[in-house]
């Protein structure tokens, strides 16, 4: 049965866009089945591709974020996919909000699958311009959903 998995941050530009890249790539090398995908809690940038320094550390690490587009959140998400994560607490308390009565998606917070991570949250490599680092958790978070599939 293939497991279904959203990741969510604010502008589906950055941090959920990369999950999705990076998780996909390693769901495919370890023979998962699985269909990902990534959305926005805004609508800030429907329909544009990932930041451009996310498509070029993606490159460097072997990952491909091309065909990505952005995307907002829309409330038939949270019924159909099992997983929905969020990248940091204020999109955790967004998705909580936005979520339907009754929906089916279990919500988890992305860095709950890095445990020996001393932070919790993903942060936002926008302004930071930090996307290295969120990288190599992502790629830590993935190896730690995978492992739970």
């Amino acid at each position: 049965m293939t497991t279904k998995i959203l990741f969510v941050c604010l502008g589906n530009i950055c941090r959920s866009p990369t999950a999705e890249g990076v998780f996909r790539g390693l769901a495919a090398q370890a023979g998962k089945d699985v269909l990902v995908d990534s959305a926005g809690t805004s609508g800030w940038h429907n329909g544009d591709l990932p930041d451009r320094r996310s498509m070029a550390e993606a490159a460097v690490r072997g990952y491909d974020l091309s065909n990505q587009r952005s995307r907002k959140l829309v409330a038939a998400d949270f019924d159909s996919f099992d997983l929905i994560i969020g990248m940091d607490h204020a999109n955790m308390e967004n998705l909580r909000t936005l979520a339907p009565k009754g929906a089916r998606a279990q919500l988890k917070l992305f860095l709950d699958y890095a445990p020996d991570q001393a932070i919790r949250e993903v942060p936002d490599p926008y302004y930071e311009d930090n996307f290295d680092g969120v990288f190599d958790l992502i790629e830590q978070a993935s190896r730690g959903l995978l492992g739970c599939l």
